[in-house]
Parts: structure tokens; sequence; C-alpha cells
């Protein structure tokens, strides 16, 4: 399992014969904690892509963190006239816009859900650390707002993510962390690794490695020729499910969460915190149109994807009160905090979320609708909901 990373460190002569027992101390044993306040921020999706997506969402008051687009280490191979989404009425579910690649209007009022056979972000990783950089430099001091950078690929990317962002965090004004995607339903010979343990195992591992080296004070900077400041500053980490559907698979999830908390933690899982839930994959909106268009697909090739919005939420719901729950059953997981994402438009969706155990509450869908502009919508509505009949509370019950 850590045969890539050792060989990381005996290329450059680095002897560590035991990685899979590298010594935590105490104070390593629990997992740096991510607190969002506001506790309201984007999911990675398409509208988190360019400087000025993150410019936008970090400049908003109503959010709490700004998560980049899933991005790799080389970047994706994007195809605009492969890799589309499009909005639909989940009611009819017919399309209410046009697909992505098109200029088009916003879509249409009660087309709040979208299908997407999207990648990952064409930019690659080292553009999305110099964007958040930029941003970082335009601050007039210290920020209390998350950049979430989300990541994916082999277990030696994910391995050069995490350090080449623990190194920026001595660069920036605001709080980093890191989101593992191992969750998208449209990579094909892909299967996201968070449906299979083993596969699931691996990454956990990797990533408590990496993490613990650069904290314990070990060459895992020099294993990959990263430039990487002393000290013993840890960068929070997390993982990005898919939706899960029945209880083996919540079982899964858990006990591989357990097990790599074995026995290199005293109490805790170096998780800390659990994004859920992404798309749910193999879905398809036809066209509706002439009779030229009528059953074909809406989107490139096979049109499949995955699909996220409205129709979405009553899902994303169950995995995290579900996930909520089978956490606070062990004491090696109660630790872990859920980002809740699916479906969330306005203040009652973000309520939902927070009253079945959702620490912060992500917007994917609504944000491509509505833009920015959802998250004030948001705010104000939780606003409104916690004045009395006068007019007078005490502000925003987040």
């Amino acid at each position: 399992m850590f045969s890539s990373l050792r060989s990381k460190f005996e290329d450059l002569g680095l002897i560590v014969p035991h990685l899979e027992h590298i010594n935590v101390n105490v104070e390593l044993s629990t997992p740096p904690e991510i607190h969002i306040h506001p506790p309201l921020l984007n999911s990675a999706n398409p509208w988190a892509t360019t400087l000025q997506d993150l410019k936008a969402l970090f400049e908003c008051p109503s959010t709490g963190a700004v998560t980049t687009r899933t991005t790799l280490v080389d970047g994706f191979p994007h195809h605009p006239g492969m890799h589309q989404y499009t909005f639909f009425n989940p009611a009819t579910s017919l399309p209410g816009g046009q697909v992505s690649t098109r200029e088009s209007a916003r879509p249409e009022e009660a087309a709040t859900a979208s299908l997407n056979n999207m990648g990952y972000s064409p930019l690659k990783l080292d553009e999305y650390l110099a964007y958040i950089k930029q941003i970082s430099d335009e601050l007039p001091g210290p920020s209390d707002k998350w950049f979430i950078v989300s990541v994916t690929g082999s277990p030696d990317d994910v391995f050069t993510a995490y350090l080449r962002l623990f190194r920026l965090q001595s660069e920036v004004r605001m709080p980093l962390a890191l989101e593992l995607n191992l969750s998208c339903p449209n990579i094909p010979g892909a299967p996201p690794p968070a449906y299979d343990a083993k596969a699931l195992g691996e990454y956990l591992n990797i990533m408590w490695a990496v993490s613990a080296s650069v904290a314990g004070g070990t060459a895992a900077g020099a294993a990959t020729g990263e430039d990487i400041p002393p000290g013993p500053k840890r960068i929070p980490w997390g993982i990005k499910t898919p939706p899960y559907t029945h209880a083996g698979q919540f079982n899964m999830l858990v006990q591989t969460l357990k097990e790599v908390a074995e026995p290199r933690f005293k109490e805790a899982c170096p998780v800390s915190f659990v994004t859920a839930t992404n798309t749910l994959g193999s879905c398809l909106v036809l066209d509706e149109g002439s009779s030229d268009e009528r059953g074909k697909p809406r989107l490139a090739g096979s049109g499949v994807g995955g699909m996220a919005g409205a129709p979405l939420h009553p899902l994303a719901l169950g995995n995290v009160a579900t996930l909520r729950r089978m956490l606070d059953e062990h004491k090696e997981t109660r630790h872990i905090r859920l980002i809740g994402v699916g479906g969330v438009e306005d203040a009652a969706g973000y309520r939902r979320m927070r009253d079945v155990g959702a620490a912060a509450v992500g917007v994917g869908t609504a944000l491509g609708r509505k833009g920015v502009g959802v998250f004030a919508e948001i705010e104000d509505g939780l606003g409104r909901a916690s004045r009395d009949g006068n007019g007078k509370g005490k502000g925003v019950e987040w």
C-alpha cells in the first residue's frame, strides 16, 4: 500500500523502512478542524473554475469558504463539445435552458435540476494555487474565510497536491484545506474510488502518510522536490463522497475510515471532513423540440451524466443524516465534520441540511442558475425566519 510513497523517499536515498508505522505523537492524534462561518459555501462545480469565479465567491459576505472546481496536477483534457451541463425541470424531465456550450440566458425558473457529463477542470492545480495567492495578495489583512482546493488523480498526484497546498499555506492570508474528490461518476474506466473499500483505503493511507510526514518533520518535501517550509502546522483534508444508496455502502465507508485510524492514532481518524454528496450518475435528459430533436440526448455523446439540484436533495439529506449518525457511533470518527451538498437553493433547504447534521452547507446547481447572489438570498431567508411578527430578531441564525 505504501510502496509508491516509499519509493519516492528511496529514490532520493532516504531510508524509510517502516513507513506504515510513522510515529505520530500524541499532539497529532486528532486532525486539524475546519470551522466555516458563515457555514455556507459553494461546492466544487463548473461555476468555480476561473479567477473571476473564485474572486466573486471569496468576496461574497454570505460565504464562509470557497471551493475550487476539482483539479488535477496536470489538468483535465476538457472538450467543450463533449463535456457539458444543462438544466432541466424535475417535474417534467424537460430541459429548461441551453447546454453549457452555447450562449444563453439564465435557465427557466422551474429548471431547478442539472445534468452534466463533465470531468474535471481543464486548469492545472498550480493555476488554482496561483489564483489563491493573487486573491490573498489583494487582501488588506488576514481572513478567516477558507479556501478549499478540490483535487483528484492518482495516489501519487494527491500526495503532490497536499505538499503544494501545505507550502502555499505559509504564503497566504486565509486558511487552506484540501478536498479529495473520490466520487465523480463521469470518468470512463475509472469508477469512483469511494465506492470501493480497497481503493478508498489506499487514498486514505497515502493522505495520512503525507500529512503525518510533513507535520512530523520527515522528508516528504524532498521526496517530490517540493520546497516545504518547516513547522508542525497541517492542512485539514477531507473526502468528497458519491451518493450512497444502501446500508452496505455506508458501512464500507465508516469501516474504512475507522481502519485508517488504527493503530496509528490513539482515537481519531485523520480525516477532518466529508463532503456529501456528489452528483448521481447514470442519469439522462432528452430533448423535446422539433421532430428532428425529440428523443435525442440533451448532452453530447450518450448524454448520460450526473444529476444534481432539486431531485438530488432527499438523497443528499439521507446521506448526511446517515453518515452523521454512523460517524457519531465511533470514537475514531465522531470528530469528522460533514459538508452537506445536494439540491440546496434557499433558506429552507439550508436549514434541512443543518438539521440532519451538516456543519456547513454547499451549493452547486443553484449557483449555476442564480449566480453568486444565491448565497445572499439564503442568508436573507434565514434572517426573515429569525424575525418575529414585529420584524424584530437577533439576526441570522446560522
